[in-house]
């Protein structure tokens, strides 16, 4: 079944945003993850619809920090291409 987007779902139903938030991007450790990050686009003065992201050299999920030596602006692009898998 595909959605608006022709992207397959393969649960053939429609998705449940708010069960997904509640369920994952709203529990506590999402919530502090997307506070870290919202931390250094600030450090790094980066502004909403900014096109350029914070890119931590050793990712926060394995250990990094927000410090200086840790942190660089990069594109969008460029960031999303260098995904840690988490």
């Amino acid at each position: 079944m595909s959605n608006k987007r022709g992207i397959d779902n393969p649960y053939g139903k429609k998705r449940n945003y708010r069960k997904e938030y509640d369920e994952y991007h709203g529990t506590r450790e999402q919530k502090d993850n997307r506070n870290m990050r919202n931390k250094a686009r600030r450090a790094k003065g980066l502004k909403k619809g900014d096109s350029r992201e914070v890119d931590h050299k050793k990712p926060l999920s394995k250990g990094g920090s927000n410090g200086a030596s840790n942190t660089r602006v990069v594109s969008r692009t460029a960031n999303r291409k260098k995904y840690n898998g988490g």
